[in-house]
């Protein structure tokens, strides 16, 4: 092969492996946020406490409701 085939290919390949990686990785940490969400009833509860409210069992539930169907109403729409 000639020197220009063998560089256009190794631009080729480059390109088809930064695309793919970034697909990966990013399937890779939508599923890892679902299975894992960032905020959980114990850092409401704080979060809620540190700004003077004193929040109830029945509050904690509805918001982490609010947001795990928010969360998946945005992943329906992508």
């Amino acid at each position: 092969m000639s020197t220009p085939v063998v560089v256009l290919l190794i631009i080729i390949a480059l390109l088809l492996g930064a695309v793919g990686g970034f697909f990966l990785a990013r399937k890779y940490m939508q599923n890892y946020l679902e299975k894992n969400p960032p905020i959980n009833e114990d850092m409401l509860r704080s979060m809620m406490m540190s700004m003077g409210q004193k929040p109830s069992e029945k509050k904690i539930r509805q918001m982490m409701a609010q947001m795990k169907g928010q969360a998946a109403s945005n992943s329906k729409k992508k």
